[in-house]
């Protein structure tokens, strides 16, 4: 049997809580919810007595008790969550055929630029790109959660600083934006129109 991972108060009984249940507890909670669950929420399950530490433990271990299933438990940007494996996917769109998102070449290209240098101006895309940044461009791509007014240049006009988004980290299975292929695979994305599995959006036809 388990040795108690620490004191909880209102469990230090002979049922002190035992490293299996505490994964249980984990494993419950991340089932249950929709959306990343960070070791700071997590915490909160165990009235914060069990330590950041002794929890990120726990999670590899149930990242690693999960292996050989059809979901994983993942760690992203806005933290832990359970998720369907790539190669079951496809399987499952049968009974509900995704309607991705289309984006032309004009959004991808100004996300890109954004992902790579950020934070940037409308006036820092429109500079790389060699062509104006439609408002609707930046409204595509703050509706779709991914980007953001991070601040101002302090400049005359203070334009707005634009940043990519924990969501968008989410979205692409990533913990931060180190973790973002070179930039010349993003770049032959774009070029080609090819979908891509590793990004959540198909690339049409080029147009501005």
């Amino acid at each position: 049997m388990s040795a108690p991972l620490m004191p909880l108060n209102q469990l230090d009984t002979p049922d002190s809580l035992s490293p299996e249940k505490a994964k249980r507890i984990l494993e419950a909670a991340l089932l249950s919810t929709s959306e990343p669950l960070p070791i700071s929420e997590l915490r909160k399950l165990f009235n914060l007595e069990l330590s950041a530490t002794v929890l990120s433990k726990l999670l590899e271990e149930i990242r690693e008790k999960w292996l050989d299933s059809s979901v994983e438990l993942v760690s992203v940007a806005s933290g832990w969550r359970f998720q369907t494996r790539a190669d079951i996917q496809p399987y499952l769109e049968r009974l509900t055929p995704p309607k991705a998102p289309r984006y032309s070449r004009a959004v991808l290209e100004t996300l890109a630029i954004i992902a790579y240098r950020q934070p940037v101006t409308r006036g820092d895309i429109e500079e790389i790109r060699g062509v104006s940044v439609s408002s609707s461009v930046l409204k595509a791509l703050m509706t779709r959660g991914w980007i953001e007014a991070a601040g101002h240049r302090n400049v005359p006009g203070k334009p707005a600083l634009f940043a990519t988004t924990q969501h968008f980290l989410n979205d692409l299975n990533l913990r931060s934006l180190k973790e973002l292929p070179p930039l010349e695979e993003m770049q032959s994305l774009i070029d080609s129109g090819a979908k891509n599995q590793n990004l959540p959006f198909e690339v049409p036809e080029a147009h501005d």
